[in-house]
């Protein structure tokens, strides 16, 4: 055996990526000791895998799934970069990288930040997003050109935050445009994502990724928002808001009989107390003055009877004498807290908008439920029968 056959014999005469790649890796570098490959020697290329052969930094050839033998006839560009001269039976060095084609799926995308919009119904609101797609590398050349370079280990989170950013900005140009009410963005889920990927499609392909599937999970509004709509929509189902105002009421009587003897509990019932007040007051008194100002075309707010013979509007400010010296404005449930506190007290004088002048507490109807006398004490138990 000659020496330059012992050293050819140190080269491998097959290149392939075998065993189970890591299920994110894109590309995978062949390991050759000084990179140096033979002419003859075999390449394999197993399905959802392709090779790509780069010589001093330039992509030369690549192939797709297959076996095959480095020779002239499949390496035209590589022999006309190394310009052998002879039998090119001497070994040339050159890089070969392996490219996962194969599909990737489940992966993430979302909105780190809200997107602002302007929604017809809603006014300015703050949106998120998420959801996620499916890639697949549809030129393995280009993705090694212009996004992995000379790694010998690529993987999908070397890419999935600049493919993130380009999907949430697309997003937030999109929705800007539609125009469509946040509230039915719902049914509109596949069509939403069917021009997303359309839009983003050219893209990806720059980087060399097919962009196979994308999907809209979810689009949402910030909790105090969701909130505010899930009141509305109690309303809504009662069909009747002084039924609702008055279930909320009995939950919250409920709520506070848990604790009767606490502070928070008397205070939570005076509260309560009034705003039953002010409903029953509004059922019985302000249907005539709503009608009056609906026929009048005044569009005046819901008002409210009191005892002493004028209306009050709902969220009236109240101002109190107390040691001579007037306070104010203060609201009802600020009113409950000083009777609460002993500080009111029945001909305590009050006025509001709308009075002549200054009234004692319980001559006010709304008022009415805080002097209300306390309910006697109980019977006795009456006695174990012999």
């Amino acid at each position: 055996m000659t020496l330059w056959e012992a050293v050819r014999g140190e080269f491998l005469d097959v290149i392939e990526w075998a065993g189970e790649p890591a299920p994110d890796t894109l590309v995978w570098r062949f390991p050759r000791r000084d990179d140096a490959i033979k002419f003859g020697s075999q390449l394999t290329v197993r399905e959802g895998q392709w090779a790509v052969f780069v010589n001093e930094g330039r992509i030369a050839d690549s192939f797709g799934p297959g076996r095959y033998s480095l020779e002239t006839r499949n390496l035209p560009l590589l022999t006309t970069l190394l310009s052998l001269p002879t039998a090119f039976e001497t070994p040339f060095k050159a890089e070969v990288y392996f490219v996962a084609t194969r599909q990737f799926t489940d992966l993430k995308w979302g909105t780190r930040h809200p997107v602002i919009l302007r929604d017809p119904e809603l006014g300015p609101v703050r949106l998120r997003g998420y959801g996620s797609y499916t890639l697949r590398i549809g030129d393995p050349p280009r993705l090694i050109r212009e996004v992995s370079g000379s790694s010998g280990h690529f993987t999908v989170d070397g890419i999935s935050e600049q493919l993130r950013n380009l999907v949430v900005t697309r997003l937030a140009d999109l929705l800007g445009e539609s125009r469509h009410p946040v509230l039915d963005l719902a049914g509109r889920y596949d069509e939403l994502a069917a021009e997303l990927r359309r839009r983003l499609e050219p893209e990806f392909e720059g980087y060399g990724i097919s962009l196979t599937t994308l999907l809209i999970e979810n689009l949402t509004l910030p909790p105090e928002v969701e909130a505010a709509l899930d009141r509305r929509s109690g309303i809504a189902l009662t069909g009747d808001l002084q039924a609702f105002t008055t279930y909320q009421a009995g939950i919250a009587l409920e709520k506070a009989a848990t604790n009767p003897g606490g502070p928070a509990g008397t205070a939570s019932g005076l509260v309560v107390g009034l705003g039953l007040a002010q409903q029953l007051a509004v059922a019985g008194g302000a249907a005539g003055n709503a009608a009056t100002a609906a026929a009048a075309g005044t569009g005046a707010p819901p008002v409210t009877a009191t005892g002493a013979g004028t209306a009050v509007q709902a969220g009236t400010a109240y101002h109190v004498l107390l040691e001579g010296q007037p306070h104010g404005p203060l609201t009802l449930a600020e009113l409950a807290a000083l009777r609460q506190q002993g500080t009111l007290r029945a001909d305590g004088l009050i006025w509001h908008a709308g009075l002549a002048g200054w009234t004692p507490a319980s001559q006010l109807g709304e008022l009415a439920v805080l002097f209300l006398a306390p309910p006697p004490p109980p019977p006795p138990a009456a006695p174990p029968a012999p």
